[in-house]
């Protein structure tokens, strides 16, 4: 197993201590006894939590996605957490399909990196998750996952999802309905796309008697008082717009139990928590309640439900900032009533970006401060990200997910929470209520209280990755291994080589921990032993992505009015043409400049053909991020589709039905041969279409996808080729991220005549404070004529996060 740093620190144990130890009148036993069993919990399976910051909501064919990426413990939201690998890909929601895969590099919980959105990339709603091997050992729910819109250039509308189905859910306030106890019903609406979606209805009794009427307050969500009764089934109705009432399903009433109702509203330095019991033959029970901050106990509290029920006052003070977890356990123990709350005392970072000046020209330069403090105004040493968009394009959407939302907040509960920065605006004065009504209508569901205290948590499957995992398996003759098998292991690329030893276990499996490179690594495998190793095969397992739900309604998860989405278009238009012919002056240039005399060059036997529509030159940096021949063609051809992934993938050439004829090195094959090829032993990959694949009559109808290996070429250096009982591959490493192009408008520089009206202006990831709290960035704004919109995200290595957003004038 690999090496693995320790989650809890000193510093997290420091908080532990203070957060129990500001509640000394509690029960001592109890407290232990509850601490050791959430210590043992977060010791087998402690959290970690990704966040992507992003350079703006949507995107077009042709466009680059740039993101920086943070990762953190997931109590104390501390910067450096375990993993050193960030897995980042990208999933189309029709289909589920994993478009793009980055490994990404960390280093103190923080990386960076790009997709490019190349022009036949399907338009659509996309997701992008961030995870870590360590993170797949508990729901995927739990994933960093954003939606994005990525347009192409015939798009000019923006489409609104119709309601639809309506899912209407209730809530009771601790879990149940309690006969003859009055308690608070909590709802939520959404429709078939999973938003939001206001309503108005009533609860019906069996009679046919009105005993309650809801509306809907906020995003859908609302909640109103209910008194249950003995014997009484309920159901509930919603009034459609055209008048129609649709039933839904109401929560069961239980003759016994209990119910708890929690003010976190009223008071500002104490929550108030009112409990009620009904139970046969009892009038006076023990209880206890406990409150936890994301694993780490903040209180327990002791007392006693009589007839009249129980109310504590319970001090909020010393509580963090985030969601407190209030769980009423009964005298044997048993957890009764769930409740969460939201502790907001702003201790988040503040983040103030002033401007040079409030007004600029196009094309002039722009000089940026930006100033990270804490809540008492100390400047603040922190890790910060910036994105400056055009605001004439880029609509930025209404209360969007930023880091102090998503940490705080978001990771911690399922479901979608819909304009989560809206909470945390100052300005909104009815922000806390409506966060009650998010905390009543979703769970925080990392772990099952029986499962804590039955000890019965089950162990992690996967491992923390400080590097690239190397992983196989090897057999002898075909089959499985008796016996543990030496092996000799020699890794190489351009600027290193390494010589290294392993061993099979006594099935065959192997494992190689945190390698750190990287693109690509040539990798060469063998026995140790002589005796024996031409009847020894290597395979190695390719990364198991996790599986990706399909969204069957699709929908823009991005509001943008057409005129905006408009020009957007039109200028990434202009400034893909643009660059396409640079690239194309360039490439005469270069013919012009290199080319001395005529040379003849030999034509390749494979080819049937003089020459291919589109041709593909295969790298070892461009074959490092793809298991197969088809996922590395997608995306990169335009007119050619590939829907799906590996031996499942469907490839169709723009303008056919059917799937087109494969060649390997000039002989027609199936697809299975095709998707099962190393994709670095591929040279190149010729795509002909219409009358270029005429030449292989009506078997290249739908056109013809030609491969070319390196093998297949009569200059290929054999002495490099494999021989038995080795294996010669490549394995992908860490992404290298691009850096982003700024261009220089400087004064005594020769005028550039091309138009440049860039929708992202500037982006810059990985700033960083210094002992004052600031950091300065210059960069030279575009010819757009419209405002400027700044947008910063930062997170310090206390785990303290901050967000500040700031605007200038163009003109």
């Amino acid at each position: 197993m690999p090496w693995k740093k320790n989650f809890i620190n000193y510093a997290l144990l420091a908080a532990i201590t203070l957060l129990i130890t500001a509640f000394q009148w509690s029960e001592d036993d109890f407290i232990q006894f509850i601490s050791n069993k959430l210590n043992k919990y977060r010791s087998t399976l402690p959290v970690e939590k990704a966040y992507l910051h992003l350079d703006k909501p949507y995107y077009v064919t042709g466009d680059t996605l740039w993101f920086k990426a943070y990762l953190t413990e997931g109590s104390l939201h501390l910067a450096d957490s375990a993993s050193n690998l960030l897995y980042v890909d990208l999933i189309e929601q029709r289909s589920g399909r994993n478009a793009a895969l980055k490994r990404v590099q960390l280093n103190g919980g923080t990386g960076h990196g790009e997709f490019v959105l190349t022009d036949s990339l399907a338009p659509g709603a996309y997701t992008i998750r961030a995870y870590t091997n360590w993170m797949r050992n508990a729901s995927e729910d739990f994933f960093f996952q954003k939606n994005v819109y990525v347009f192409n250039y015939e798009e000019n509308t923006a489409t609104s999802t119709t309601m639809g189905k309506i899912d209407l859910q209730f809530f009771p306030e601790g879990g149940q309905l309690v006969a003859d106890i009055n308690t608070r019903v909590a709802f939520k609406a959404v429709n078939e796309a999973g938003l939001a979606q206001e309503v108005t209805g009533f609860v019906l009794a069996q009679g046919g008697d009105t005993v309650a009427s809801f509306r809907s307050e906020h995003l859908g969500m609302g909640r109103f008082q209910f008194a249950p009764k003995t014997g009484e089934t309920y159901r509930a109705f919603v009034k459609e717009s055209d008048g129609k009432v649709t039933p839904f399903p109401f929560p069961k009433v239980h003759d016994t139990g209990f119910t708890m109702v929690v003010d976190n509203l009223s008071n500002p330095f104490k929550m108030r928590v009112i409990a009620y019991a009904k139970v046969p033959g009892k009038t006076e029970m023990p209880v206890h309640v406990v409150g936890h901050a994301r694993g780490i106990v903040a209180f327990v509290a002791k007392g006693k439900i009589g007839s009249r029920g129980l109310m504590m006052q319970l001090p909020t003070t010393e509580l963090p900032d985030g969601i407190i977890h209030l769980t009423l356990f009964d005298e044997s123990g048993k957890p009764v009533c769930e409740r969460l709350v939201f502790i907001n005392h702003s201790r988040s970072l503040r983040v103030d970006i002033k401007p040079s000046k409030p007004e600029y020209k196009p094309r002039e330069k722009v000089d940026l401060e930006v100033t990270v403090t804490d809540s008492s105004g100390k400047p603040v040493e922190a890790n910060l990200s910036l994105s400056i968009t055009d605001a004439g394009q880029i609509l930025q959407q209404p209360y969007e997910q930023n880091i102090a939302s998503y940490l705080l907040l978001s990771s911690d509960l399922k479901g979608i929470i819909e304009q989560p920065a809206y909470y945390f605006d100052p300005e909104k004065t009815e922000r806390k209520i409506h966060l009650d009504y998010v905390m009543m209508t979703h769970g925080w569901t990392r772990f099952k209280w029986e499962d804590v205290l039955r000890d019965t948590i089950p162990p992690a499957k996967r491992y923390v990755e400080q590097g690239i995992t190397l992983e196989g398996d090897v057999k002898r003759n075909n089959k499985k291994l008796t016996e543990k098998t030496a092996m000799s292991l020699f890794l190489s690329n351009d600027s290193l080589s390494n010589f290294m030893t392993s061993e099979t276990d006594e099935y065959g499996h192997f494992t190689v921990y945190n390698l750190a490179f990287s693109d690509s690594l040539q990798l060469r495998i063998q026995g140790m032993n002589k005796k024996g190793n031409q009847s020894l095969s290597f395979t190695l397992n390719p990364f198991d992505a996790p599986r990706a739900s399909v969204v069957k309604i699709p929908f823009k998860p991005v509001t943008v009015d057409g005129q905006r989405l408009a020009d957007f278009l039109k200028n990434a238009a202009q400034d893909q043409d643009i660059s396409r012919k640079i690239r194309e002056s360039r490439e005469r240039l270069l013919r012009e400049v290199t080319i001395k005399a005529k040379k003849e060059v030999p034509r390749d036997s494979r080819k049937l053909y003089n020459s291919a529509d589109a041709t593909l030159k295969v790298t070892p940096q461009m074959a490092s991020g793809y298991m197969s021949i088809l996922d590395m063609l997608q995306g990169r051809v335009a007119g050619v589709s590939v829907m799906g992934s590996g031996m499942n993938a469907v490839v169709s050439i723009r303008g056919n039905r059917g799937e087109p004829l494969f060649v390997l090195d000039g002989m027609p094959v199936d697809k299975a041969l095709i998707t099962s090829l190393n994709v670095f032993d591929v040279e190149s990959i010729d795509v002909l279409k219409g009358a270029s694949a005429a030449i292989y009559g009506s078997r290249g109808g739908n056109g013809v996808i030609a491969v070319l290996t390196k093998r297949g070429n009569e200059n290929y250096d054999y002495s490099q080729d494999i021989v038995p009982g080795v294996l010669v591959t490549k394995i992908a490493g860490f992404h290298t991220p691009r850096e982003f192009y700024s261009p220089q408008y400087g004064p005594t520089g020769p005028i550039n005549p091309n138009p440049d009206f860039r929708s992202t202006v500037f982006w810059a990831p990985m700033l960083k404070t210094g002992s004052d709290g600031k950091v300065r960035v210059s960069y030279y704004h575009s010819d757009a004529a419209s405002p400027a919109d700044i947008r910063a995200e930062v997170l310090s290595p206390t785990g303290l996060p901050g967000f500040g957003k700031s605007a200038y004038s163009v003109r």
